[in-house]
């Protein structure tokens, strides 16, 4: 059953971070972003759901409810769904967009119980981020799902990291073969390919082919294939628990409360029908498939990108064009071409700058 939520840290009530979230927002939407699942948690244990809150801000939604249409099936396997949000604070769209569909399909069990056709966990993750209306508070979440912490080990990023661990790991533990991790995201900078994917290339094939359709009901034009973890959340739970895991740039970051929604319109209708069961209402279409030629690692404080910082991801550069310079140690492109995605000199040092991506597909 659903419990009380865990004693938060007196900092994440302080007035100034408070005074990020606006009073006026939608019910649903504000309530997410403070990661309240009061309201829904109540709807979806009256329809007869097992619902828990394992930790702030995480919340889990199992079990089809116990009626004569699921009793039939109830042996079958349902698949288990996480979707994540606010990794990084500042990327609002994904919240909106999961906080309306959490509201109306909450709202739909009480009529039809059974309208959740998936377990469900839901990650909202850099919470203390979200209400400052920061990217993070002390370093990016989003580096921190690996063993290998350095000198970020005890940052705020890292023990929510741990927490985020633990419960996923619960809710993969006895979860069926079919898991799916999908961790919203919205990109800083404009892009060729408004919406894309990263996607871990240890994913097995058949589930990686499940997902890619997916990924194209969903409106993405682009994905990457990652061959190696930087530390993000999908890819640990590629790793480590089997799941199609994807990062996923929903268009542009936003305020809360002032994000475009139509630009999401098409990822919200391919959750909307993951959720329920059911076939996706869009029509599919293929992205485009890039492979991963190099990781631009930031080695020191003297590293430089040799294009500006108005750069597109998904902007072309020739063989031989320099990328990046720190010290003695240049980039260049080494395919006939290659294309730059997240180029971002401002990341602490021996962190990725930037990704070089070309196209296989």
């Amino acid at each position: 059953m659903y419990g009380h939520c865990p004693k938060r840290p007196l900092r994440r009530w302080l007035p100034e971070a408070m005074g990020q979230i606006s009073q006026t927002l939608p019910p649903a939407v504000r309530a997410l972003a403070e990661a309240d699942f009061s309201v829904v948690a109540q709807r979806f244990t009256a329809a007869g759901y097992t619902v828990a809150q394992a930790a702030d801000g995480i919340l889990t939604i199992q079990g089809a409810a116990a009626t004569a249409a699921t009793a039939a099936t109830a042996a079958a396997p349902r698949p288990a769904v996480l979707l994540s949000v606010g990794v990084h604070g500042d990327e609002t769209g994904p919240i909106e967009v999961l906080a309306y569909l959490l509201d109306q399909l909450s709202q739909d069990v009480a009529v039809n119980p059974a309208a959740l056709a998936v377990d469900l966990m839901l990650c909202v993750g850099n919470i203390d981020a979200i209400r400052a209306g920061k990217r993070f508070i002390d370093a990016d979440l989003n580096r921190m799902f690996r063993s290998e912490r350095g000198t970020l080990a005890g940052t705020a990023e890292a023990a929510r990291a741990d927490v985020m661990v633990a419960a996923t790991s619960a809710f993969f533990a006895n979860a069926s073969a079919q898991r799916w991790h999908l961790d919203l995201h919205t990109a800083i900078r404009p892009s060729v390919y408004p919406a894309f994917a990263i996607v871990p290339e240890l994913i097995a094939d058949a589930p990686r082919q499940q997902l890619l359709a997916w990924l194209g009901h969903a409106g993405v034009g682009a994905v990457i294939m990652n061959p190696a973890s930087v530390g993000t959340y999908s890819y640990y739970s590629a790793e480590h628990h089997q799941a199609a895991g994807t990062t996923i740039e929903l268009g542009r970051i936003g305020t809360l409360g002032n994000n475009d929604i139509a630009q999401f319109a098409d990822a919200s209708a391919a959750l909307d029908a993951l959720l329920r069961g059911v076939a996706p209402a869009t029509l599919a279409r293929q992205p485009h498939i890039f492979a991963t030629a190099r990781q631009i690692i930031k080695l020191s404080d003297n590293f430089r990108m040799a294009f500006g910082r108005e750069t597109h991801n998904f902007t072309a550069m020739r063989q031989g064009e320099e990328i990046a310079r720190d010290g003695d140690t240049v980039y260049t492109v080494q395919h006939p071409e290659e294309l730059v995605v997240f180029p971002n000199p401002d990341v602490r040092v021996g962190l990725r700058a930037g990704l070089m991506v070309h196209r296989i597909g």
